[in-house]
């Protein structure tokens, strides 16, 4: 339950042509909702302003929630043909919208040029968003465990690499973009468990899941020796390669593909407050199984709220053991 923010917070200043919404010192969910909310009645309004000026002056905190409702802001500006625009953005903002490459689709007025202008790029840092995204316990275990996982793959990669191409045409690897921290993108590699125009023929196949993600219990673009692979989660092996780069880590939660982000409301932007992972608490608690996406937000907030070193291991331990058992994995 998100609690409700004052309008107060979001004093709106009326020009001309436009208005200014002056934004809190922080932007979390529930300044998110607010803000997301206070913008679309604006919108709705029988007089719609040639552009809206978000005033950032004040700002030195936003977290996936803020970029939320700045992302749906953004969308539902363009719907009715107003132009957003962000002044005066502190480097703590900055910082996180070059991380999600908001900064080359907003419309960003530049600061003025000061003395200042130094201090002002080297002040720019990401904001520690969960405790876990700035553990470095938790990131040295991910390099010892990617650095192992990438050995393992190394020894396996032959005949796996030998039957996907005996199977079916086809690359070895299949990269998909997924969302990170924060919504930030990237290309999540898996060894290919679908028949090479899986993409194309998406559209043709049931979903039957409910709400913003895609399952199909007997998919046809599944190749034979990729229900195996799914099975066995022989085919995550290469995302190894993901949590060595520091995209994943071996724990944490479902890596979303841009178009459920698309469909998240503000609240459900919060599960993107710590680095995808390998594993997490869907992984272990049913993920074959589990076609709500309202679960899955459920079990990634669960995990957030739990977080620990001792409980990453838990989940990894965990989910070994599943690994083990005939009736885990994918499908």
């Amino acid at each position: 339950m998100v609690k409700a923010v004052s309008e107060e917070s979001f004093q709106v200043t009326f020009l001309e042509h436009a208005l200014v919404m002056h934004l809190p010192a922080r932007v979390s969910v529930t300044e998110g909702v607010a803000f997301k909310e206070k913008c679309q009645q604006l919108l709705d309004g029988s007089s719609l302003p040639e552009k809206i000026v978000l005033d950032c002056s004040q700002t030195i905190f936003i977290d996936s929630s803020g970029i939320g409702a700045l992302a749906r802001t953004f969308r539902n500006t363009q719907q009715k043909e107003v132009q957003l625009v962000l002044k005066d953005v502190t480097p703590q903002v900055m910082a996180v919208l070059e991380l999600t490459s908001l900064d080359q689709v907003l419309t960003l007025e530049p600061p003025a040029a000061t003395a200042t202008t130094t201090a002002y790029h080297s002040e720019k840092q990401l904001p520690t968003t969960h405790p876990s995204v700035g553990c470095r316990i938790k990131r040295f275990l991910d390099m010892l465990g990617s650095v192992v996982g990438l050995a393992i793959t190394a020894m396996l990669f032959i005949p796996i690499a030998i039957a996907i191409k005996l199977d079916s045409p086809g690359p070895i690897f299949f990269g998909q973009t997924r969302c990170g921290l924060m919504a930030r993108k990237f290309t999540m590699w898996k060894f290919r468990s679908m028949c090479a125009d899986a993409e194309a023929q998406k559209s043709s196949v049931p979903n039957q899941a409910i709400g913003a993600i895609f399952k199909n219990d007997n998919d046809p673009r599944v190749t034979k020796v990729g229900r195996f692979l799914r099975k066995t989660s022989l085919d995550e092996l290469p995302q190894f390669w993901n949590v060595l780069q520091g995209d994943m880590s071996l724990v944490g939660t479902r890596p979303p593909t841009p178009k459920e982000v698309e469909y998240y409301e503000v609240p459900e932007w919060r599960r993107l407050d710590v680095k995808p992972g390998m594993t997490g608490e869907w992984q272990v608690n049913g993920r074959s199984s589990i076609k709500n996406f309202e679960d899955i937000i459920e079990l990634d907030l669960q995990y957030q709220h739990n977080w620990s070193l001792t409980y990453d291991l838990k989940l990894i331990f965990k989910t070994i053991i599943i690994l083990f058992n005939e009736n885990s994995g994918a499908v």
